[in-house]
C-alpha cells in the first residue's frame, strides 16, 4: 500500500486524501499503467471505506438517491422542450 494507512490519519488529513485522490482520478484513469489504476482504485476504496466507517449518518442529498433521480426524471418531461410555444 502506497501511503498512511486511512484509520491513521485524522480527519482534516483524510479529507485531505479524498480530495487529493479524487482530483487525480481521470487523469490515471486515462492516461495510467494498469498497475497505477488499479493502485489508485485500491487507495481510494480503503479512503472512501475509512470516511464511510467514520460517518455512517453521513447527510445525503435527496437529488442524489434512486427516488430523487426518478422524481428528477419526471419533472423534466412535464417540462415543455420550447416554453411558450
Amino acid at each position: 500500500m502506497t501511503g498512511v494507512e486511512p484509520n491513521r490519519l485524522d480527519d482534516q488529513q483524510l479529507m485531505k486524501e479524498l480530495e487529493n485522490i479524487h482530483r487525480t482520478r481521470h487523469d490515471t484513469l486515462l492516461y495510467g499503467s494498469n498497475d497505477a489504476l488499479r493502485a489508485h482504485n485500491d487507495r481510494m476504496a480503503q479512503l472512501e471505506g475509512e470516511y464511510l466507517r467514520r460517518n455512517p449518518r453521513r447527510p445525503v442529498a435527496a437529488g442524489r438517491t434512486r427516488e430523487g433521480a426518478r422524481e428528477r426524471n419526471c419533472a423534466d418531461r412535464a417540462t415543455p422542450a420550447n416554453p411558450g410555444t
